[in-house]
């Protein structure tokens, strides 16, 4: 059986930056921007597996401007 510790529920900046297909600095910026909500603990960036799944969701990791989606 497997140990189950505290930390399996968070991913860090490079596990959650491999799983949005993003450089580890493009998800510290977004996070330093308010955009992810994440936790520093002993100095690393922890970002918590269901709220980063629903910024996954909705996020284009393409640069630039993105088109406006219209309900008409």
């Amino acid at each position: 059986m497997a140990s189950v510790t505290p930390f399996d529920d968070y991913y860090d900046l490079v596990e959650a930056a491999r799983e949005l297909a993003i450089h580890p600095q493009s998800l510290r910026r977004l996070i330093k921007q308010n955009k992810i909500p994440a936790t520093m603990f002993a100095g690393k960036y922890l970002i918590e597996r269901d709220k980063l799944e629903m910024f996954k969701s909705n996020y284009d990791p393409r640069p630039g401007r993105k088109p406006i989606r219209r309900l008409l």
